[in-house]
């Protein structure tokens, strides 16, 4: 893996969790990461930050998206 620090503002993979995040800032010898959408930020080392797509970031605010659809939406079963 790539210990260098990716640039401010791209988006990579935390390739430990698998979670899409947006550099923020780099703390020490740490990456931080917030989720495209907004959320908490997390540290991340640089080695497990793998530069990724546009689209991958689209897809998963797609995939959000969808969930909190389907959290929002009333339950079918009558009470």
């Amino acid at each position: 893996m790539n210990s260098k620090k990716p640039p401010l503002g791209s988006f990579v993979v935390d390739t430990r969790t698998g979670r899409i995040g947006q550099v923020m800032d780099h703390i020490d010898s740490l990456v931080q990461l917030r989720p495209p959408g907004g959320g908490l930020e997390w540290d991340c080392p640089p080695d497990a930050a793998s530069l990724t797509t546009y689209r991958a970031v689209l897809k998963e605010q797609e995939a959000e998206a969808r969930l909190r659809r389907q959290l929002d939406q009333p339950s079918s079963s009558s009470g």
